[in-house]
């Protein structure tokens, strides 16, 4: 078993990216004797389940800011980190049916075009050009936005692992938090199944698992986890490589490549909260229905593979970042309901800023838990 320090300056619990890349920015900082928890092994919770998409097409201007940002960052990765992430540019194109949803859409690209994200509205003939598996049936106009795309969810838990260990972080994986220890209304200690490391900061980064580790402290993080599943197809041939990572917003299906098939997906609205990971059939009809009307052509495609993940929904589809107010020095940076991959490297500076007392990056103070208490913080952009 791992031999624990046994005191840290700050305990990150969560070994996906969002905790990677805070340990990674909190020990390239200075900050000495940073140690990251995690139960499994690095990304196997969330990160590594996810779809890969990365964008900053939301109509949240926090969640364009902290989008575009990480961008940024994906884009210099293989220079930065020494690690290539498979990035595709292919862009990301919103199909739009209804005229409501036209409405708003245009309203969010004014937004994003506000802070510099080259989105823009088409029509849905410029949109079939784009994505030639579509079917047009119904689709009044598109949203597109050439710079977004998607990459490899593990070569990022590589490249920001390997940064945070050469900057002096700690990380240590297959190690559970079994408790928190508070004291008049601070942390003093984290206590794991393989022994206790003193601490006076910890930041929750435990994704679908938050609500359970904000329990031990006192602290309530209203994370849901919900299944979602993901099917890779067998080769295409002849499949664009221009394809763009293509939502069919009113349904929630999407696609886009994977090596030589596709990666596609779709919410189910009959899936309960809580924590399986096994397969299912069952929303295979709805997601059949969805391809026959959308995209045709996929329907004479075989599956190679699949598997399933979990969200970390909050009530109103919206990240949790921020300080406890009634435990002093519990962090957190959860609950991103499926933006989480995409937001990483951004969340990784504020949080680095918050452990330092400093004023974030991306001023995040709307995404604090206490918010729930006067209402919720409307994203309209949910895959």
């Amino acid at each position: 078993m791992t031999e624990l320090p046994s005191r840290a300056s700050v305990v990150v619990v969560g070994g996906g990216v969002m905790g990677l890349s805070a340990a990674y920015h909190l020990a390239a900082a200075g900050v000495p004797d940073v140690l990251l928890l995690e139960r499994d092994g690095f990304g196997s919770g969330s990160t590594c389940k996810a779809a890969g998409g990365v964008r900053a097409m939301f109509s949240d201007p926090v969640n364009i800011e902290l989008g575009l940002r990480s961008l940024r960052v994906f884009e210099r990765f293989v220079e930065d980190f020494d690690q290539d992430i498979d990035l595709h540019r292919s862009g990301y194109l919103f199909l739009l049916d209804d005229p409501e949803h036209v409405a708003a859409f245009t309203a969010a690209v004014e937004l994003q075009n506000s802070v510099g994200v080259p989105s823009r509205m088409i029509s849905a003939d410029e949109a079939g050009a784009l994505s030639p598996l579509v079917s047009l049936d119904g689709v009044l106009a598109a949203a597109w936005s050439p710079e977004d795309g998607h990459c490899t969810p593990e070569s990022v838990v590589l490249g920001y692992a390997g940064a945070a260990r050469r900057a002096g972080a700690r990380l240590v994986s297959h190690c559970g938090v079994t408790g928190i220890e508070v004291s008049g209304g601070s942390v003093r200690a984290v206590v794991t199944d393989a022994g206790r490391v003193e601490t006076g900061t910890v930041v929750c980064a435990a994704g679908a698992w938050s609500g359970e580790l904000g329990a031990m402290a006192g602290v309530d993080l209203p994370v849901e986890p919900l299944r979602r599943q993901i099917l890779v197809t067998e080769p295409m041939p002849g499949l664009d490589p221009a394809t763009p990572f293509t939502i069919d917003f009113s349904t929630s299906l999407y696609f886009h490549r994977e090596g030589p098939g596709l990666l596609l997906g779709m919410s189910d609205p009959d899936e309960e909260p809580g924590f399986r990971l096994s397969r299912s059939d069952t929303w295979l009809p709805r997601l059949g229905a969805a391809i026959e009307r959308r995209a045709p052509a996929l329907a004479e495609v075989g599956i190679a593979s699949g598997w399933a993940g979990l969200y970390e929904n909050t009530p109103d589809h919206n990240a949790l970042v921020g300080e406890a107010a009634s435990v002093s020095r519990f962090l957190y940076a959860t609950g991103f309901s499926g933006h989480g991959f995409l937001m990483g490297p951004a969340i990784g500076e504020v949080v680095r800023d918050l452990v330092l007392g400093r004023d974030p990056v991306v001023d995040v103070s709307g995404l604090s838990v206490e918010r729930f208490a006067g209402g919720v913080r409307p994203e309209l952009n949910i895959v």
